[in-house]
C-alpha cells in the first residue's frame, strides 16, 4: 500500500517517512539516538512505525539542519526547550539563533525599528 492510499493518520514505516521527507533511513536512526522527543512506535523485530507527530518532528529536525543552519546540539537544545514548556516564555525573552544562542527581543526590535525608519526615509 502506497503513502497516497494510506489515512492521514496512520503509522508509517521507515522506509515510507525515507522516501516522503528525503533523510535516509540510518540517519532516522541515528537521529532516534540523538533526539529524545523521536520516539517511533516499535513492534516486533524492532520495526519502526512513525505517528503523524513524529513525521512533524522529521520534517522539523531536517528543516532546522538543513536549511536554517543549525547544528544537531542546537536542535537537541531548542527541542528541549520546548519540551520543558518553555516555548512560550522564550520566544518572548529571546530568538533562537542558529548557533544556538539567544537574542534578545530588545534587540532585535531596535533592528527592526531602524530598518522600517530607514524604508520610511526613501
Amino acid at each position: 500500500m502506497s503513502n497516497s492510499q494510506k489515512a492521514e493518520g496512520a503509522f508509517r514505516t521507515i522506509g515510507e517517512v525515507a522516501s516522503a521527507t528525503g533523510v535516509a533511513p540510518h540517519v532516522l536512526r541515528y537521529w532516534e539516538t540523538r533526539f529524545p522527543q523521536l520516539r517511533p512506535v516499535t513492534r516486533a523485530g524492532n520495526r519502526r512505525y512513525y505517528r503523524p507527530a513524529d513525521v512533524a518532528l522529521v520534517q522539523r529536525i531536517q528543516r532546522l539542519l538543513g536549511t536554517e543552519g543549525y547544528t544537531v546540539k542546537g536542535v537537541q537544545k531548542l527541542l528541549a526547550s520546548e519540551t520543558r514548556g518553555g516555548s512560550a516564555e522564550p520566544a518572548a525573552a529571546a530568538a533562537p539563533t542558529p548557533a544556538g544562542k539567544s537574542v534578545p527581543m530588545g534587540a532585535l526590535l531596535a533592528i527592526r525599528d531602524h530598518l522600517q525608519d530607514a524604508l520610511n526615509a526613501y
